[in-house]
């Protein structure tokens, strides 16, 4: 089973493009970043800008509308995140728990959907998405 951690630092939605990173707090997510792969469950993870540098594009009316960042709206953004693959979603629990999160920071956990969790009409539908990936 593959699920995405993905980190939500709250206060994030409003950090400047220039935010500053801790090197302590970096060397600390370093070592559990290690552990994921020594463990052999790390497939990838990335970190992500804040939402000043980002876009979101809406088509509510019909029309691609891009609105440049940050977002008056936003409440929690990402900050980052994992995939991992594991046996279980208590597996992927116990993952995230180890993480040296600060206390402005959650994980959310997501189960990957796969394609055999859908019935043969949407797999049929979805036909060559695997390829995409490749």
């Amino acid at each position: 089973m593959r699920f995405m951690m993905l980190m939500i630092p709250l206060g994030y939605e409003n950090a400047p493009p220039d935010v500053q990173l801790d090197p302590e707090r970096v060397a600390a997510m370093m070592r559990y970043n290690e552990a994921l792969k020594d463990a052999g469950v790390l497939i990838t993870l990335d970190g992500l800008h804040p939402l000043s540098m980002g876009a979101r594009v809406s088509f509510a009316t019909g029309e691609a509308v891009v609105t440049d960042g940050p977002f008056a709206e936003a409440k929690e953004v990402l900050g980052g995140y994992w995939m991992i693959e594991v046996d279980s979603r208590a597996e992927a629990i116990a993952w995230a728990k180890k993480c040296p999160a600060s206390a402005n920071e959650v994980i959310e956990i997501r189960q990957v959907q796969e394609m055999a969790d859908f019935p043969p009409e949407v797999q049929a539908a979805a036909a060559g998405f695997d390829d995409l990936k490749k």
